[in-house]
């Protein structure tokens, strides 16, 4: 008999009985790849019963819930990531470019939890003996975690049925594979497959199940992009494997808030959380340059002190240069356009370089004023007070708009010793008064950058009376 074939497409799972250079549901190009024809399993059939015992539906009301549902990982940081815990029957996704962190993360949460809990450690990737030398140097001693090297699914299922731990893990979804699919370990098919078995495990016994997922050259998740529909939580890891530094932030989370990160150092013996990671991203800031502002973010309820640098320099072709990093491109080149529309700033004829230290990434609106004066400090060599944040977000005739939470933010400087703020008029009217710092409210960027000459005035002359 004749074997079969389809083609499927790597990113949405559509699948044809010919190849197309174009995807037509997700518009993806060249994803298409040659699979053999797979039947229908148990779980895909009307016919049969997906489950073997009988279910009844229950009232919203009827049903209980209770703070033992959710489990603390013993990380603060990932535990703020996932919205208070680990959550009993989710299944979780995290990603990340190889070396940053995904693998460490995990099997520190091994040794972190409550010993109680029994955790299973599926490694697809390294041999037990691999994953024990990684374990020693990560200091994991924990007596309830147990190790299966392992990638085909069903014996992989059949032993968490007969331990049925509280935690999972599964190093990494790519390599695990179900051998009554032809299709090689991997593929859209099979990742599919292993992903909807594992989600059906994890509901029907309340096991938390953490997978691991491999990126694509583009950043992505490989696989099909259902991936990320089928888990309650994808979490991003984040930084470049040269720094120290790394973010874990979540982009899906049906159980908590999807604005929150988690900030963490890889060091020798792991990654270790970063309690204050405002103090960490203004550490070896330079003092009173030009082109150099303090602004406050927020990443879901944490206030996150970041410096923005700004750099000018005439421009050497006939088009000038805008380059960001950290930002919006095109909000750089908008707020550009109107220091140069609105306050007769000479841009036509200067490069425009923006970077935020640390690799954080600026997002919101209320980081505009912080951003337009660093252009304009660096352009016109003023000196901006390095204990000086601003905040406020600017309108395209230079007004400076009101912005959210600005007490949190505010609260945030001061903790770290900031002596002024400049901040939108509209929400200075509704704070109280305050003797830790000054504000300074402002209504449009010229006010902020007089507001910034006079503070550099009055050090200077508080510098030559001492």
């Amino acid at each position: 008999m004749k074997q079969m074939t389809k083609f499927v497409c790597e990113e949405c799972g559509y699948s044809t009985p010919k190849w197309l250079g174009k995807c037509p549901t997700c518009g993806n190009w060249n994803t298409f790849h040659e699979e053999k024809e797979v039947a229908p399993s148990r779980y895909a059939s009307p016919s049969q019963p997906t489950v073997s015992r009988i279910t009844k539906p229950k009232k919203l009301s009827e049903i209980d819930i209770n703070e033992t549902e959710r489990t603390s990982s013993g990380i603060l940081e990932l535990d703020r990531v996932l919205g208070g815990g680990i959550v009993k029957g989710s299944l979780v996704l995290v990603g990340g470019d190889p070396g940053i962190g995904k693998s460490t993360l995990l099997l520190q949460i091994c040794e972190k939890i409550n010993s109680t809990k029994t955790v299973l450690y599926v490694s697809g990737e390294e041999s037990a003996q691999q994953l024990k030398m990684r374990a020693s140097r990560l200091k994991t001693t924990n007596e309830a975690l147990f190790i299966l090297a392992e990638t085909e699914l069903d014996t992989i299922l059949n032993a968490a049925q007969e331990m049925m731990p509280e935690i999972m893990i599964i190093d990494s979804i790519q390599t695990v594979f179900k051998n009554d699919i032809p299709s090689a370990p991997g593929t859209v098919t099979q990742v599919r497959e292993a992903t909807h078995h594992l989600m059906r495990f994890a509901k029907e016994n309340n096991v938390a199940i953490f997978i691991v997922g491999h990126m694509t050259k583009d950043g992505n998740i490989a696989g099909p992009r259902m991936l990320e529909h089928m888990v309650d939580c994808v979490l991003y890891f984040e930084g470049e494997r040269t720094q120290s530094y790394r973010i874990l932030r979540t982009v899906k989370n049906r159980f908590g808030s999807t604005n929150e990160i988690g900030v963490f150092e890889m060091k020798e013996e792991g990654l270790t959380e970063v309690k204050n990671p405002s103090q960490m991203l203004l550490d070896g800031r330079p003092q009173n340059v030009s082109g150099s502002t303090v602004v406050c973010t927020l990443e879901g309820s944490r206030p996150i002190l970041a410096e923005v640098q700004a750099l000018c320099s005439p421009t050497g072709f006939g088009n000038p240069r805008r380059m960001a990093t950290g930002i919006d491109f095109g909000r750089s080149v908008l707020l550009t356009a109107i220091l140069e529309k609105q306050l007769g700033y000479p841009m036509q004829n200067n490069d425009v370089y923006i970077n935020v230290v640390g690799g954080i990434k600026l997002m919101e609106t209320a980081t505009d004023l912080a951003i337009i004066v660093a252009i304009a400090s660096n352009i016109k060599n003023f000196i901006i007070d390095s204990k000086t944040i601003i905040l406020g977000e600017v309108g395209l005739t230079s007004e400076v708009r009101s912005i959210g939470f600005c007490e949190q933010r505010i609260n945030e400087a001061a903790k770290l010793g900031f002596d002024f703020c400049i901040l939108p008029a509209a929400n200075a009217e509704s704070l109280p008064q305050r003797t830790d710092i000054k504000l300074l409210p402002v209504k449009t960027v010229v006010d902020a950058i007089k507001y910034l000459k006079k503070i550099e005035q009055y050090r200077i002359e508080k510098s030559a009376s001492q």
